[in-house]
């Protein structure tokens, strides 16, 4: 909407829009031309006059009110009983003043259908009409002027409720691309959530985890020790690359760099690795898919460091042939007591939403001697499906 345009189903906004939505509504006042000229050249008298001033100048601004309230959520009942005092004007007018009042009634009709839904408008447009026909047969010289007037009626109000209706879907159309505007911006702040748990969750552990070995090496082996803060560094700065990606929704994390990262962090922490030798067999496997086991494969190796206490963790990534098809399968287990929870966490809730996006599924859950985390993504390319042995 520019600054004097006033969009449809918008209510205007400053003078400027008032004027000229005042100016598009009065236009359709120069059909009262033929009571203005009754009223200067047909003989009444001065007294007769100016009643009949009063009586168009109250008539036109209680049309104008009601046409500019309308879609403001009045009652129904307030705006029938406003047409009820526009319809009582129109006869009144008419049946003192004579045949050229006959078109105020074509205003009412016009007034019933901006201002009524069509359930009602049905009704009181007819009956507007109808009032108009009885009006014009008890006034002389009526009936030549009917003709005129009855068309113009029903078709000027039955076609304001089309207008109506228009208006009514341009607003929902509206408000309905709002809340899809809205809903997008919250998935994009939960997948920026959701990117900046699994980058700085990872990346501040082995952080951590470094500085204490370096705390614990510097009185001793201050060579080593440098080079733990060396390794804290490029950390440091992969991470802060790392968000910066996932802020701008570019980064992409590869499994083949997620498994040697992994390992990386595991012995940092002391824990025995079990990694698979050969580079993974991504044949059949989507982008999004490998992305969902890669953050599958980061989140898993962060809870084994933070929080199982685990001396030795076991990664495996198998192809199964399962009922729904054949599945490319990362399993991470360790051998830790974990932290017991009354539910998943952030990260695991963050994880099955990737997963589901991606067709796949995920199981996490203790086990006899620690806790074990299953990803499974779909393969979609035409490719054996292979069950390989633990």
């Amino acid at each position: 909407m520019s600054g004097t345009g006033v969009g449809i189903g918008q209510r205007p906004e400053n003078i400027k829009q008032r004027l000229v939505k005042l100016l598009w509504t009065g236009i359709w006042l120069v059909y009262l031309s033929a009571p203005a000229n009754d009223l200067l050249h047909g003989g009444h008298s001065t007294g007769v006059r100016i009643l009949g001033w009063i009586g168009l100048a109250a008539f036109v601004t209680w049309y104008m009110l009601l046409l500019f309230r309308t879609g403001r959520g009045e009652r129904n009942s307030v705006v029938l009983a406003s047409l009820g005092v526009l319809a009582t004007q129109s006869t009144v007018l008419a049946l003192t003043l004579g045949r050229e009042w006959l078109v105020l009634f074509v205003y009412v009709s016009i007034a019933s259908g901006a201002a009524l839904p069509l359930r009602m408008a049905r009704w009181t447009i007819p009956s507007a009409c109808a009032l108009m026909t009885l009006i014009a047969l008890a006034t002389p010289g009526g009936k030549e002027f009917l003709a005129g007037l009855l068309i113009p009626a029903l078709l000027g109000g039955f076609a304001m409720t089309g207008v109506r209706e228009l208006v009514r879907t341009t607003v929902a159309l509206r408000e309905a691309r709002a809340t899809v505007a809205q809903l997008a911006a919250n998935e994009e702040r939960l997948r920026l959530a959701r990117d900046l748990h699994d980058l700085l969750g990872h990346s501040l552990s082995l952080i951590t985890l470094k500085s204490e070995l370096a705390g614990r090496m510097l009185p001793d082996h201050p060579d080593k020790a440098a080079r733990q803060v060396a390794d804290i560094e490029q950390v440091s700065r992969q991470a802060l690359v790392d968000v910066r990606e996932a802020v701008t929704g570019y980064r992409r994390p590869r499994l083949a760099a997620e498994l040697a990262g992994a390992k990386v962090a595991l012995t940092a922490a002391g824990v025995v690795a079990d990694l698979p030798a050969d580079e993974p067999d991504l044949t059949g496997i989507a982008e999004g898919s490998e992305t969902a086991l890669a953050w599958a494969l980061r989140e898993a190796i962060t809870n084994v460091v933070r929080h199982s206490g685990a001396r030795r963790c076991t990664v495996e990534l198998l192809r199964r042939q399962t009922l729904d098809g054949p599945v490319l399968e990362l399993s991470v287990e360790d051998n830790g007591s974990g932290e017991k929870g009354e539910g998943p966490g952030n990260g695991l809730t963050g994880l099955t939403e990737r997963l589901e996006k991606a067709g796949g599924t995920l199981d996490a859950g203790g086990t006899r001697h620690g806790f074990r985390l299953i990803a499974r993504v779909p393969v979609t390319a035409t490719a054996p499906a292979v069950e390989s042995a633990p």
